[in-house]
């Protein structure tokens, strides 16, 4: 195992390349004080800049691994650099491929920056992906190193990567070392985290206290255009693609998020996605620049930690808020009947309360490019303003004796950040009606990933919001290529310094996606907000507003086009259904897969009386009969209705390879899974 800072030093006159974070590392660099710039050119260099500012307080805290911890900037600052150092002591070389296989934790945290600060390349990825996925991944990108979150999932893959991948090192960052499986270890050195912090230390120290040490590197600075990252696509459809993210295009989405996120000194933040994913990892990137406090927590605790952390932004992905909604709506079903009436009332007033407010403060979403007359705007406006003020009082009065409880319950007290997916509309209004705000946004992995998001001094539901700065749309026709004008529908297309440099090794699919020049096509169906002077839409202009994706699309055997996303969303809204997915390409009509939620599902047969109360038990066509009623009452007002549905047991996981680690479900999965039961529902 190699631990000895000389045995890294050349013992011939070559010169190493030491390549090094041009602000973070300015220190290690011979004759370089005068020179160095405040402006960050690698994601690193945020480091030394919080760290100025904010050294001694608390940056994050790690409750539930062993050890717990509890880092602040400046500690956090020391932690990379030794990290990096480390790495650079283990023979890790510039531009090298490191894969980070793991899970959320400061340590992941640390050894992303850490692998940055050095100039190799971090390939990221999560735990739950399959052996499989992570050993094509790891030689796809070329990695040279394996550093891994924990000895289970280590020796999870280890037989799949035997003799089907070159490590030269394997750096476990939590557990004991002496739980790794031996197999096909020979000739592979193991290090654990603090291996390489205490190996970095001691090196820095030798750097900083020896001139002469200095002198056996060629320096050079990473430059903006340098990439900082390989982060491979979900893989919702084939096999994943390695983006590649430059330092600018991180470094873009750390200057540019504050005005979706007006983060402060001392704000409370819950992380709780997996850090691989971008969304998550350029908001961590951005919101540690403004000196606030993160908490890791996981979906088990979450509830717990909301209630006891009470955070002021919780940044996370459409399921975790329709996971509270859900667990609110089921504390109102679990109410006496009087005060479930008295709720239920309140927030339906509240609905409409809100909607008449978004009419006079005109943020009611509309795609006519028609302006309204005058005279009608003024009338709308005086009517919704007259009309809010009448129910203004219950409202405010709902807001003190249930929705402040519900507040102090699960804290967000700024507001709930939610991208990575479509957020369904009825979640959207539900917290909007009890005074919980929700920013919905827009990203993708190949944009770093944000590029449109509601801000708080304009929340639009329905839509994604404003493209964030220095980020165009347009709207192109799907068949001729045509950009089309505001209001018209078509697949989405973007051009901004966050968009990637393209995919790694895979110059086809990148000329598949980016053009010459620099727009991106997303794959997205959706339409730009006219822009209107007066009326109830006079501030919506230039929002986004996503329909759907293209290749989601089911086209009947009658020629006709369905959005699934639209009825699922729908469908969704029964507390009977857990999860549903559309079907029908090239049938004559629409199917559904459902998962039913099993406990609801007893309960409301129970409530018919088609169920013994001192039982589980009741027939197949009687769970059959409820779940299609729940889709015809829930879907009803869809342009197209659900035909036959096929009931499943087996929920759609990221275990059983249903979803992605993402959690979006995997359409041609489910698809491929149940293709017999399919085939004899539209028999």
């Amino acid at each position: 195992m190699t631990s000895n800072f000389h045995d890294v030093l050349p013992e011939t006159e070559t010169l190493q390349l030491r390549r090094y974070s041009p602000l973070l590392e300015s220190s290690f660099v011979p004759g370089n004080s005068a020179t160095v710039s405040d402006e960050w050119q690698a994601v690193p260099d945020i480091w030394r800049s919080s760290a100025e500012r904010y050294g001694d307080r608390v940056a994050l805290v790690d409750p539930y691994h062993n050890p717990a911890s509890k880092m602040t900037y400046k500690e956090l600052e020391q932690s990379i650099l030794n990290f990096s150092e480390g790495l650079r002591a283990i023979g890790i070389k510039p531009d090298e491929k490191i894969a980070l296989f793991a899970d959320n934790s400061c340590r992941w945290l640390v050894a992303d920056q850490g692998i940055m600060t050095m100039g190799a390349i971090n390939v990221v990825r999560g735990s739950r992906s399959s052996s499989e996925e992570l050993l094509q991944i790891y030689n796809h990108s070329e990695s040279v190193a394996l550093v891994v979150d924990n000895p289970e999932l280590f020796n999870r893959i280890v037989e799949t990567f035997h003799l089907k991948a070159s490590m030269r090192c394997v750096i476990l960052l939590w557990g004991e070392k002496s739980s790794l499986a031996d197999e096909g270890m020979d000739g592979i050195s193991v290090f654990d985290y603090n291996d390489i912090v205490d190996m970095g230390q001691k090196c820095r120290k030798v750097m900083l206290d020896s001139h002469d040490a200095k002198q056996h590197y060629t320096y050079e600075a990473i430059s903006l255009d340098d990439i900082a990252t390989l982060v491979y696509t979900s893989g919702t459809t084939g096999n994943p693609k390695g983006v590649m993210l430059t330092h600018r295009n991180l470094l873009h989405q750390i200057k540019n998020l504050w005005d979706v996120v007006p983060a402060k000194v001392g704000d409370k933040f819950l992380s709780m996605l997996p850090p691989w994913h971008a969304y998550e990892r350029a908001c961590e990137y951005f919101i540690f620049t403004f000196g606030v406090e993160q908490a890791y927590t996981t979906i088990r605790n979450l509830k717990e930690d909301l209630r006891q952390y009470q955070p002021d932004y919780l940044i996370s992905v459409p399921l975790v808020y329709e996971t509270l909604y859900s667990g609110i709506q089921k504390q109102i079903s679990a109410s006496s009947n009087a005060r479930k009436l008295i709720v239920l009332a309140f927030i339906k007033v509240s609905l409409v309360y809100m909607k008449l407010k978004r009419i006079y403060e005109g943020t009611y979403l509309t795609r006519s490019e028609a302006q309204p007359p005058h005279f009608v705007s003024a009338l709308d406006w005086l009517f919704a303003r007259t009309a809010a003020a009448i129910l203004w009082p219950i409202h405010m009065l709902a807001k003190k004796l249930v929705y402040s409880k519900v507040q102090s319950a699960i804290g967000i007290w700024k507001a709930g950040i939610s991208g990575g997916g479509s957020l369904p509309s009825h979640v959207d209004l539900f917290f909007e009606a009890i005074g919980i705000t929700v920013q919905n946004g827009y990203g993708l992995t190949e944009c770093s990933p944000v590029i449109a998001a509601r801000r708080p001094t304009c929340n639009v539901l329905g839509s994604v919001g404003h493209p964030i700065r220095h980020t165009e749309f347009r709207i192109v026709d799907m068949e001729t290529g045509d950009v089309l004008p505001p209001g018209s529908r078509g697949i989405v297309e973007v051009k901004g310094p966050q968009v990637m440099k393209g995919y790694y090794k895979n110059s086809s699919a990148t000329q598949q996606v980016l053009h010459e020049e620099g727009w991106f096509s997303t794959g997205d169906i959706g339409w730009i907000a006219p822009h209107h002077s007066i009326g109830r839409s006079r501030r919506c202009g230039g929002v986004i507003v996503l329909d759907g994706r293209a290749k989601d699309t089911i086209v009947l055997s009658t020629g006709e086009n369905v959005e699934p996303t639209v009825l699922e969303e729908a469908a969704m809204r029964s507390s009977l259904i857990q999860q549903i997915v559309v079907i029908g390409q090239d049938q004559r009509r629409l199917g559904a897969i459902i998962v039913p939620n099993e406990e609801e599902v007893l309960s409301a047969a129970r409530k018919l009386s088609v169920a013994d109360s001192s039982t589980a038990d009741f027939s197949n066509e009687t769970l059959k009969n409820l779940i299609y009623s729940e889709v015809r009452k829930w879907t009803s007002e869809c342009p197209f209705q659900i035909g036959p549905i096929l009931i499943v047991n087996e929920p759609f996981t990221i275990d059983n390879g249903l979803m992605t680690p993402t959690m979006k479900v995997r359409r041609d999965k489910v698809a491929g899974y149940y293709n017999k039961e399919i085939e004899n529902l539209f028999k």
